[in-house]
């Protein structure tokens, strides 16, 4: 059984999703790859209210310093991508050739950023595991499933460097 709890955020509505012990999901309204096994329960949880209190203080621009109980579920590749995100410090980017890079060493194999990609892209817990904080590597604000307007929100609400990128489509700086 998943546990489904939505709550308002300056991104719109969230969606949290549980399986009664660890976060399992945290999705915005529209978000690209939606999605959480079925039957679902619309139920309150501690977890919830704990999850509530970090994104408040997130969303106050404050650096939350509570560790949730994160379950994502995905492939062992994505597991590995999902890890490093959450590593990256708050304010911070990296590139997906970076995260690439990293589990070549790590893994002693070749990977792909394309591949780094589309894990990151499948993210099942935005924010919490930050994907945002992923850019191109000329500076590109680009792959974010919330929608690039969100992913801006996010990267400014956290004081990154900004005047390092641009959105391709409009071709601008920000």
């Amino acid at each position: 059984m998943e546990y489904v709890c939505k709550t308002s955020s300056p991104l719109g509505e969230l969606t949290l999703v549980s399986d009664g012990q660890n976060l399992t999901g945290l999705w915005m309204e529209k978000e690209k790859y939606y999605s959480f096994k079925e039957p679902v329960q619309e139920q309150e949880l501690p977890l919830f209210e704990e999850a509530k209190r970090w994104l408040e203080s997130y969303f106050s621009g404050e650096k939350p310093n509570v560790a949730l109980p994160l379950a994502p579920r995905g492939s062992a590749f994505r597991q590995t991508v999902w890890r490093i995100l959450g590593d990256i410090p708050y304010g911070e980017t990296v590139t997906y050739g970076e995260i690439a890079a990293q589990i070549g060493r790590e893994e002693n194999r070749r990977v792909s950023a394309q591949a780094v990609g589309g894990a990151v892209g499948h993210n099942p817990i935005s924010i919490l595991i930050p994907c945002h904080r992923v850019v191109g590597a000329d500076g590109s604000l680009t792959g974010y499933a919330g929608g690039i307007d969100k992913k801006v929100m996010l990267l400014t609400l956290e004081k990154a460097p900004m005047e390092r990128f641009y959105i391709p489509t409009r071709g601008t700086a920000l």
